[in-house]
């Protein structure tokens, strides 16, 4: 039970855990590294049970139990924060002096919850993102068809886009610059809501996307992985915290491409 890949997927819990206390005493800006921290030890909790050849089902589904949390119920939660505070502007948080940063008004999340109308209710759509999260992550535990490759978006990447929000709302830019100004018009709820349902569908959908499994490390078969991964960091170098959701959108792109061309080869 207490093996090596175990105790990581242990790890990736925590983070989970951590990000979600981070984030409801409002600081967005910190609980957002604590799941990169989560995503780092999924990827490895399975590169060590490979290594070590610790495969178990218990394995399996305690990393799916970190997933839930790690990748579902804590970005729900960050989202849900988001779109409450709905960032104005920067404000002064009164629990660090002299820190610039988003403070969460508990007031405001309580008016939400208890309006007599729920003129308001559309904060609590960012909850369906642990709910098809649940659903994606089962689905994924039965499906035998997803040993090489995905059927439907992962759960950290999922995750990892929604992150791009807050990351580029409570970093030290200037209010005034293009980053923040298309975060805050994307933030607001005729766009973030449709685009929330958008991806939460993508997480149970019936689409093939290539996983960044590697059973070797050579280029031979690696291609689109070396790739993408190459890919991935000129984009992290270049433009920062937007990489996030552009590098999940291409994740997207780059799939349909590779199935589009697989069927040609097949055909």
């Amino acid at each position: 039970m207490f093996n090596v890949p175990n105790i990581i997927t242990a790890g990736n819990l925590l983070c989970g855990i951590f990000a979600i206390i981070l984030a409801m005493a409002g600081r967005i800006d910190i609980a957002p590294f604590f799941i990169f921290l989560a995503a780092i030890l999924d990827f490895f909790d399975g590169f060590a049970a490979r290594l070590l050849k610790q495969h178990s089902e218990l394995g399996k589904q305690l990393d799916s139990l970190a997933d839930m949390v790690s990748f579902g119920l804590a970005p729900g939660i960050i989202m849900l924060i988001t779109l409450v505070m709905n960032i104005p502007s920067y404000v002064s948080n009164p629990l660090l002096p002299g820190y610039t940063g988003i403070f969460i008004f508990y007031e405001n999340l309580s008016g939400y919850i208890f309006h007599p109308t729920l003129s308001k209710s559309w904060v609590f759509i960012p909850l369906l993102i642990p709910v098809f999260s649940m659903f994606r992550l089962a689905k994924f535990n039965i499906d035998t068809r997803q040993s090489d490759s995905f059927i439907g978006l992962p759960t950290p990447a999922n995750t990892l886009f929604f992150l791009t929000f807050p990351l580029i709302l409570s970093s030290n830019l200037d209010v005034s610059s293009w980053q923040f100004q298309f975060a805050k018009q994307l933030i607001q709820p005729a766009v973030m809501i449709p685009l929330i349902c958008i991806m939460c569908y993508l997480l149970i959908a019936e689409l093939p996307l290539f996983a960044l499994k590697f059973k070797s490390f050579g280029w031979k078969g690696n291609e689109i992985r070396y790739t993408f991964l190459i890919t991935c960091g000129i984009l992290i170098f270049t433009i920062g915290w937007w990489s996030l959701a552009i590098i999940i959108l291409l994740y997207l792109i780059v799939s349909i491409i590779n199935n589009i061309l697989r069927k040609k080869t097949n055909a």
